[in-house]
């Protein structure tokens, strides 16, 4: 063999050695004969379980007709690929782990953390995101969220959801919360209830009474319309607008606003559009029923009803949500929701809202 051939790729020195074998057409324990090592040691080079040492290649060179350096620089490549390849499956585990905490594309997707070529800085703005010191630890949020046993990706997904309502909560100023006035902050509110125009004013007027309002999209596989929280002893109410109408709105901000009043004082993740009813925590029984009657007293609505059902006209509809100083979409909203229209039915008037909130989506406060 020419001394001067060296391998394009790094190739096993045992697959060399095997080449050679075959070539002259000899066995390994011919090979440990000619060299006077064992039949053992050769297996072993052969099935890469062995380093060849430089006594080894002094040896070899011989047998084959080569220099001990094409043995020696053999093995070094085969050694740095090796390496390579150890530290590149090191690398992915390291990924998976990062991966199975997180939703990280959509972390960086949403600049949450930066992304990062370095494993060692994805990893740094994974902790820091989490507040935790390594990707071995489960996220603790300063909520009192109950995790779910299965750790799957719609929990990881909440958890990183309500981290990032923290933060934003955090870094918003508010003013004292008095607890006691909470009823009258209500029926202030119910004052903005009439003309969608004048949600705009809903963050500042919560800010003002010491409620922290913030707004953070839902991440895929969470479908998550609001949360209720705490957060350095202040209510924290965060909507996700994922129903862009104006009685989604107003149901899911009154929902959250009777967990706090209520002092259920465990974050509440609320999915209350798309939940089956019957398997309702009686919390959020209680707070849907608290939310209804704040819009529309009860008696009020089923009054309406029987007087309409089932046909329930636009003209009927405007007449009655201009009693009761609504904006029609609410009602339109509270009958959908009792089954008494179908959800097809005059949407026109579930006007979208989200422009009028859309300086304060994931943001502390608007700029």
């Amino acid at each position: 063999m020419n001394d001067l051939i060296r391998p394009a790729k790094a190739i096993a020195p045992g697959r060399i050695i095997l080449r050679e074998l075959e070539a002259r057409g000899w066995s390994q324990q011919d090979l440990a004969s000619i060299i006077g090592r064992p039949q053992q040691m050769i297996s072993e080079i052969i099935h890469a379980k062995k380093q060849i040492t430089a006594e080894t290649a002094r040896q070899l060179a011989k047998a084959f007709g080569t220099s001990p350096d094409f043995w020696m620089n053999l093995e070094m490549q085969y050694q740095l690929l090796q390496a390579g390849k150890e530290k590149n499956e090191a690398d992915i585990k390291r990924r998976s782990k990062i991966y199975d905490l997180a939703p990280v594309s959509e972390l960086i997707k949403r600049c949450w953390i930066r992304a990062c070529a370095s494993i060692d800085e994805l990893e740094r703005e994974v902790c820091q995101y989490y507040q935790i010191s390594s990707v071995d630890e489960w996220p603790q949020t300063v909520a009192n969220y109950r995790v779910s046993q299965d750790r799957g990706p719609e929990e990881r997904a909440k958890i990183a959801w309500v981290r990032r309502v923290e933060q934003l909560a955090t870094n918003q100023p508010v003013k004292e919360y008095i607890p006691g006035e909470m009823f009258e902050f209500v029926q202030r509110l119910l004052s903005f209830t009439q003309d969608e125009t004048t949600i705009s004013k809903i963050p500042n007027l919560c800010i003002e009474n010491g409620i922290h309002f913030v707004i953070v999209p839902h991440l895929p596989r969470t479908y998550l319309d609001g949360a209720a929280l705490w957060v350095d002893g202040h209510p924290v109410i965060a909507l996700s607008l994922r129903y862009d109408r104006i009685d989604a709105f107003w149901f899911t901000l009154l929902h959250e606003l009777a967990h706090i009043i209520f002092q259920h004082n465990e974050v509440h993740l609320d999915q209350i559009f798309d939940r089956n009813e019957q398997k309702l925590h009686n919390d959020e029984i209680q707070v849907n029923r608290q939310a209804s009657k704040w819009l529309i007293p009860e008696e009020d609505l089923e009054e309406f009803i029987e007087w309409n059902r089932p046909r329930y006209s636009r003209v009927s509809i405007q007449s009655f949500a201009a009693k009761q100083k609504l904006h029609p979409g609410i009602v339109i909203g509270q009958l959908m929701n009792r089954g008494e229209l179908k959800y097809s039915h005059l949407r026109e008037y579930l006007v979208k809202v989200r422009s009028k909130l859309e300086m304060w989506e994931d943001v502390p406060y608007p700029i």
